[in-house]
């Protein structure tokens, strides 16, 4: 069995096989090669870590992405195409490579991409598809408000302040007392992954402009170090006692005390060390249905903590990476194409991202 990862359900190997049958009806026939890419130029600042088979892999997977959205600013894939959340990534993909909302090709499925997410922004300040989206809508939510934040001030016509902060204003109320968040837009339980997710948009919010309250910040960091094991690991939901540590949590939990400023510790460093301990067991796909989660939020780790143990682990996750793309430029994953293309051109594009919530 194999998990949505945005979701948590389970599903099965015929799902998945008819899933990749779908790809080919749905016609991903069309060549990267063959549509405009001229807002993807070459870069001049290449090196041994990020070359030029990453520039061209980041440009042919953003183009593909591109040739698979709907004029509306979703995506073709029969579930996943209109969820907030993945739209979002999608978004996010395009800024971290400096896509420039309505400016070339590229900019303008930008700007249909944030227009669809602004136009899911109900009354409440909730951001998630009436009707289209997992049983977890906080993770569109979160990835909505991220994406948001990020795009805030970048185009004019967007006008994206108001939903932003209305937005960022449902997180705050919507944190239950333990300092979590949970599936659902409302304060009764928590987990550790929608936690993160909440606690990442919140910083974009606050690098944005948005206020948010120390004492929202506070209780949440205090739910993450509450969430984690002897073992450096951290666990799903720390009031379920006992919970098993598991690599993406970890990965996202390192994350999460990097957003809130806390950047030293015993359980950073023990969370580094459970990290490099079960990097084989987290370093495939076919091994782990977690895959690009995992390695979403490990390339951050990575990244920040700098010094001798991010080139190696960029290293390994990109040669893996070149291997995974489809012949049309795209990756394949369990969710959907569009989610496993966008994470991987944010996990390759990390040593290059423009993107304030990613930057150093």
């Amino acid at each position: 069995m194999r998990y949505d990862l945005l979701t948590g359900c389970q599903f099965s190997r015929r799902r998945a096989l008819k899933c990749v049958a779908s790809c080919a009806a749905l016609g991903w026939g069309i060549s990267p090669s063959s549509l405009r890419a001229e807002d993807f130029p070459a870069r001049t600042d290449l090196d041994e870590l990020y070359d030029a088979d990453v520039d061209q892999a980041i440009r042919n997977g953003l183009t593909f992405l591109i040739a698979r959205q709907n004029q509306d600013g979703t995506f073709q894939s029969a579930e996943q195409g209109r969820w907030v959340g993945v739209c979002s990534l999608v978004g996010l993909a395009l800024l971290s490579r400096g896509v420039r909302s309505g400016v070339g090709e590229a900019g303008l499925a930008l700007q249909r991409t944030a227009r669809y997410v602004l136009s899911q922004v109900q009354a409440s300040g909730f951001l998630s598809a009436t009707g289209d989206t997992s049983h977890g809508p906080m993770y569109d939510h979160g990835f909505g408000t991220l994406f948001l934040a990020e795009l805030a001030g970048t185009d004019r016509q967007l006008n994206e302040r108001s939903k932003l902060a209305s937005a960022v204003e449902l997180i705050v109320r919507t944190q239950n007392k333990a300092g979590g968040w949970r599936y659902n837009p409302a304060p009764d339980d928590a987990d550790l992954s929608v936690t993160v997710c909440q606690m990442m948009a919140l910083r974009a919010a606050r690098n944005a402009g948005i206020g948010v309250a120390k004492e929202t910040i506070d209780r949440a960091v205090d739910y993450v170090r509450r969430s984690q094991n002897a073992d450096g690991g951290f666990m799903y939901q720390y009031r379920l006692a006992g919970g098993e540590s598991r690599f993406p949590l970890t990965a996202a939990a390192i994350v999460a005390l990097y957003s809130a400023g806390i950047y030293e510790g015993d359980e950073i460093e023990s969370a580094f060390a459970y990290l490099r301990a079960n990097a084989s067991a987290n370093s495939s796909l076919d091994r782990n249905s977690f895959f690009y989660y995992a390695h979403y939020y490990s390339v951050q780790c990575f990244w920040h903590r700098g010094g001798e143990s991010w080139q190696p682990w960029y290293t390994s996750l990109k040669k893996y990476l070149l291997t995974l793309r489809n012949s049309q430029g795209g990756w394949f994953d369990y969710n959907s194409v569009e989610y496993g293309t966008a994470m991987a051109c944010l996990i390759l594009n990390m040593p290059r991202t423009v993107l304030p919530i990613f930057q150093r």
